[in-house]
């Protein structure tokens, strides 16, 4: 080891038989493959130079690390790579300063890394933590790679804590397995987010995603990852016949106060939550959310507050009554992925208001308006009329069906115009048989029936024979009825024409 350091080439202690070899296996090693923790801190922190024209690194394959590697505090100069290694007990690396780690299909009891600092990458690919990972506060100077590794809870249950973890650039978690909550409240990622095909899974706490206050400068995915040899990761096209494995989490999201540059992804996410969790997307950030996962069977959705530019989402993603919630959320437009008509997108909306709410219908209307689809945008501010009026007093809603009946609130005024001709019709008609004596004998027009009664239903426009004949009996009680429903329904009309004039 001491000469491979100096040469900067690998200790390879391996066997050749890959089920011995294998270091998360139930395969005794023996001393032969054993190294003390404290000789390899003391050649990472205080070891000889390297050989003339060689790099000093430290490069371990094959190896078991007996007793707890300390480098807390550490500066570490030399490149270290170990792989497909067993230690015996935790490794603490608090604090200490490195250029670049790659600890590659290791065995590790824990890992402990608060405030670690490293110049270039962190990789911990395809190893086994049996109780946990700790990175809070810790700053990596590029990518961060946990891509395929097994993470078991720890004492206070979690999997990775990650608390103010700031990251140069990507962090890939693809194809990830976690038994306990994965905490990266306040996390920095410089470029993507990256959860394709992963497992997530806490069943003894609340949330096995916990990352409010996360600011990520472009994506976010909780997307599929393709299952090939190699795993296909990193957002390659499975070829045709690849098998793919979806993002699931069992147990509740949490991305609160988040800022996305780009997009969040979550293209068929699966969700398995229980009835108190919830998928919370409470005031986040981002240009583009695509909400294209399977719909949570419990629990709730939560996007109060949120706003985006493109909601991309799908019928058959959102969940129904009393589990979405979506008060203050604010979107420019939509993009349905796949069929979504008019009535289900009011069924969504429904869902999301219990109770009554104007807000998400007028933001609803809005967007349609904004697209050029007048006529739904009428329907759904119909859709909010209606669900206003379950919650009045009787009488006023015996009045709001009599509306909703006769003119459906004003958005359908081409109603009140066939209500005004039947009423004319009606009018024409009936008054053919009232007596009609005039107010001025041999004064004004000749009586005509047709005349009056539109004379009557038309207010402002004076045909004369209102104000020339004079009716008696029960046809004044008809006449002033008449006048009402003219008035009502030339206000319906004319506010209707105001509408459609403005949008123009």
């Amino acid at each position: 080891m001491w000469l491979a350091f100096r040469n900067g080439t690998v200790l390879d202690l391996r066997s050749g038989n890959s089920a011995v070899d294998d270091p998360h296996g139930g395969h005794a090693w023996g001393p032969e493959r054993s190294v003390r923790a404290r000789i390899v801190a003391w050649l990472l922190l205080d070891g000889p130079p390297a050989l003339s024209g060689r790099v000093s690194s430290l490069k371990l394959q094959g190896v078991q690390i007996t007793d707890v590697l300390d480098l807390a505090g550490g500066t570490i100069v030399p490149y270290l790579e170990l792989k497909q290694c067993r230690f015996e007990k935790e490794v603490l690396l608090p604090e200490a300063h490195f250029t670049t780690v790659r600890i590659v299909d290791c065995s590790v009891p824990r890992l402990e890394g608060a405030r670690v600092h490293t110049e270039g990458d962190l990789h911990l690919t395809r190893c086994r933590f049996h109780n946990g990972v700790r990175l809070t506060d810790a700053h990596i100077g590029t990518d961060l790679l946990l891509n395929q590794a097994v993470v078991f809870r720890d004492r206070l249950g979690k999997s990775l804590m990650a608390d103010g973890l700031s990251v140069g650039q990507d962090l890939q978690a693809e194809m990830v397995q976690t038994h306990g909550e994965v905490s990266l409240r306040g996390a920095t990622v410089g470029v993507s987010l990256s959860l394709r095909g992963s497992q997530l899974s806490n069943t003894r706490g609340r949330h096995a995603l916990n990352a409010p206050q996360m600011t990520v400068e472009r994506t976010l995915y909780l997307t599929p990852a393709g299952l090939g040899n190699p795993f296909q990761t990193s957002g390659a096209t499975p070829a045709r016949g690849t098998r793919v494995q979806r993002f699931a989490c069992v147990g509740g999201v949490r991305l609160d106060d988040g800022r996305f540059g780009d997009a969040v992804d979550l293209d068929s996410a699966r969700f398995t939550l229980e009835h108190d969790q919830e998928i919370s997307l409470r005031r986040i950030q981002t240009p583009e959310l695509r909400f294209l996962g399977e719909k949570p069977l419990r629990g709730r959705v939560v996007l109060s507050g949120a706003k985006i530019v493109n909601l991309v989402d799908k019928a058959a993603g959102w969940p129904g009554p009393g589990q979405l919630r979506m008060g203050g959320f604010t979107y420019e437009n939509l993009i349905p992925f796949g069929p979504f008509p008019l009535a289900q997108r009011l069924d969504w909306l429904a869902a999301a208001t219990p109770e009554y709410n104007p807000e998400p219908y007028e933001r609803l209307a809005t967007v349609l308006r904004n697209s050029g689809e007048d006529a739904d945008a009428r329907e759904v501010l119909l859709a909010k009329q209606r669900r206003r009026r379950e919650t009045l007093p009787p009488a006023a809603k015996v009045w709001g069906y009599l509306q909703d009946w006769t003119v459906a609130y004003g958005y359908r005024p081409g109603r009140a115009a066939v209500w005004m001709a039947v009423l004319w019709a009606v009018g024409s008609f009936a008054f053919r048989y009232a007596s009609h004596p005039p107010i001025q004998r041999g004064q004004g027009p000749h009586w005509d029936s047709a005349l009056f009664a539109l004379d009557l239903l038309l207010p402002v426009i004076d045909l004369g024979q209102s104000s020339s004949w004079q009716l008696q009996g029960g046809w004044q009680w008809a006449a002033a009825i008449m006048v009402i429903l003219g008035w009502i329904l030339a206000t319906t009309v004319a506010a209707g024409a105001t509408r459609l004039l403005r949008r123009n």
